[in-house]
């Protein structure tokens, strides 16, 4: 089979260790196996080596996320092809005694390997910066959730008053609960001024119970909120 890569590595890739593989395909093949570590200084380490041997091209495989840092030293020195699991588990010809860095490089030396697509590095931020939003308002959601549930055990009809219990004037209600204030009338006293309900209405609506051991959780998400919003923002520009 032709050889398209005489100069190749192929690395597998663990959470604390990496064996790579080097390939040679001069006047005979040659393969030489090392284990490397995975920190930062481990990878530089990797990367010296595989110049020592003058590969061109390195195959890893992508499981879960141990290869970003791997990939992220050796991108300026070398050809890198992230390959699919599952994929190269398929490709028949594979000897049992193979360990996976030999048999990836084996695979990459005819080209047998198909590349999975790798963003550039701001791509990468901006998708792990969209995902993080996306968890984050989840998160957000469920929380508001249980604050309603807990509201609604209570007897405390905020979420028919408003819109949104979560806007100014909830806010400002549930941290008045969460420190202990229980007057219906100076609860309503916080009511912002574009609240559609009347403070009739809203204190009717704030005449509760609400036992002492809930309420720390009615109190406002604030830390995640900010971090809801810093992302947001993030996002945008």
């Amino acid at each position: 089979m032709e050889i398209l890569y005489p100069r190749c590595a192929g690395l597998d890739i663990h959470r604390d260790s990496i064996v790579a593989c080097v390939r040679l395909a001069d006047s005979r093949i040659e393969r030489h196996v090392e284990s490397f570590g995975t920190t930062t200084t481990e990878l530089e380490r990797l990367s010296a080596w595989l110049s020592s041997y003058q590969v061109t091209h390195v195959a890893m495989e992508a499981t879960g996320v141990y290869w970003k840092p791997v990939w992220a030293v050796l991108v300026e020195d070398f050809e890198l092809l992230l390959a699919n699991a599952r994929h190269v588990k398929t490709v028949p010809g594979r000897k049992t005694d193979v360990n996976d860095a030999v048999w990836l490089a084996d695979l990459l030396a005819h080209g047998l390997i198909r590349p999975s697509f790798v963003p550039p590095p701001a791509v990468q931020a901006l998708r792990d910066l969209t995902r993080t939003r996306k968890q984050l308002t989840r998160e957000r959601a469920s929380h508001v959730q249980r604050i309603d549930k807990v509201l609604q055990g209570a007897n405390l009809k905020l979420g028919s008053v408003l819109s949104n219990i979560m806007g100014h004037s909830g806010r400002a209600i549930l941290d008045a609960l969460a420190a202990g204030e229980s007057t219906p009338e100076t609860l309503a006293g916080l009511l912002r001024a574009n609240v559609r309900a009347s403070r009739a209405q809203v204190t009717e609506a704030l005449h509760g119970r609400l036992a002492e051991h809930p309420t720390p959780a009615v109190a406002r998400p604030s830390g995640s909120d900010r971090c809801h919003r810093g992302c947001y923002r993030g996002a945008r520009s």
